[in-house]
């Protein structure tokens, strides 16, 4: 890892002691206008700012762990998947007197941005990154700033960076074929964003296995995971003309939204249609049917991945990608044989 950016850094560059570097960014008199600017030039051309959550400046163990999420903050409070996997991380963050800093962000670039910020300044001891895409570019660029990361994704997506990740190709074949020993011939999903790297490993286990079968080539629709676009999604599915009998969708929220959309044009759950959600949060459980869904420990993943993290920060070294469970089916209420032609 390269060495992160310090006060002694930014006191060498502007030729001044440690002591004029802290007196000028404490806003404390002491230091002329033109030295108080002179330092403050230094400290944007080496990319630092002053931690203010350490506990001194020149204590170098920070007990602070980043997360950025490129989401709405609409929809992060109303996906169950995100709750589950925070509180996951902060049971392990709790034993150790740790903290999360947790940041929505826009884009990429911001989130790039950011995570040079927080560990160049000192202020996390490292990240969890999470919706990786297929040559992503944080894998590049926090890799150059040495910044201490776990990736949760695929480990063909995430670089030299530790993975912790679960099979979904695995599982979403295992949905296809459970839905096919129905009698179900007409499959269809709802997916995630296209550029992410979990939606295309599904989207691909999804086809790959619908020909395998013999099946037709079931229709898929990329959403942003919002309960809305999975109620537009599903409602566009069963218009068509041959609709599908059966749907699998990426999260349970859209499996919800989707089941409201059922109702209200009259098909019936699971009579005319199945419908197969993932996760499986207390959201499939309340429902009426209640959600058939590909299940997993969310909860324990993202403890699993503050586990590897502290493994990463604490050794010094890289540490080996882990698998946790692959999620499985557990049938409900929304699933049935086929509706006879």
């Amino acid at each position: 890892m390269s060495a992160r950016i310090t006060i002694k850094d930014v006191a060498a560059r502007a030729g001044v002691s440690k002591g004029a570097v802290s007196l000028a960014f404490n806003r404390k008199p002491g230091v002329s206008d033109a030295t108080r600017e002179r330092i403050f030039e230094a400290a944007r051309d080496l990319g630092w700012a002053p931690n203010q959550t350490a506990r001194s400046l020149s204590s170098q163990r920070v007990d602070i762990i980043g997360l950025a999420l490129c989401r709405p903050a609409r929809l992060l409070g109303l996906e169950p998947f995100y709750m589950d996997f925070i509180s996951g991380i902060e049971s392990v963050l709790a034993e150790r007197s740790c903290s999360l800093l947790l940041r929505l962000v826009r884009d990429v670039d911001e989130e790039i941005d950011l995570y040079r910020t927080w560990w160049r300044s000192q202020t996390i001891a490292g990240a969890v990154l999470v919706d990786f895409e297929e040559n992503d570019p944080r894998v590049p660029a926090l890799q150059a700033v040495g910044l201490p990361a776990v990736a949760v994704g695929h480990p063909s997506l995430t670089g030299s960076f530790p993975a912790v990740w679960t099979d979904d190709a695995t599982a979403t074949a295992e949905a296809v074929r459970y839905l096919a020993a129905l009698g179900h011939r007409r499959l269809a999903r709802v997916g995630g964003p296209a550029r992410f790297g979990h939606s295309a490993i599904r989207a691909a286990a999804f086809t790959s296995t619908m020909r395998e079968l013999g099946l037709e080539e079931g229709r898929q629709i990329a959403t942003g995971f919002d309960g809305r676009e999975g109620a537009r999604a599903t409602r566009s599915l069963l218009l068509a003309a041959n609709r599908p009998t059966a749907i699998i969708y990426d999260n349970d929220i859209m499996a919800v939204a989707g089941a409201g959309v059922a109702a209200e044009m009259g098909v019936v759950v699971p009579d005319d249609v199945s419908l197969l959600a993932w996760d499986d949060s207390q959201l499939c459980r309340i429902t009426h049917p209640t959600l058939s869904a590909m299940s997993h420990d969310v909860h324990h993943f993202g403890a699993e991945v503050s586990r590897t993290l502290f493994s990463l920060i604490e050794g010094g070294t890289q540490v080996e990608a882990l698998q946790v469970p692959t999620p499985t089916l557990t049938p409900r209420g929304s699933t049935a044989p086929a509706p006879r032609p």
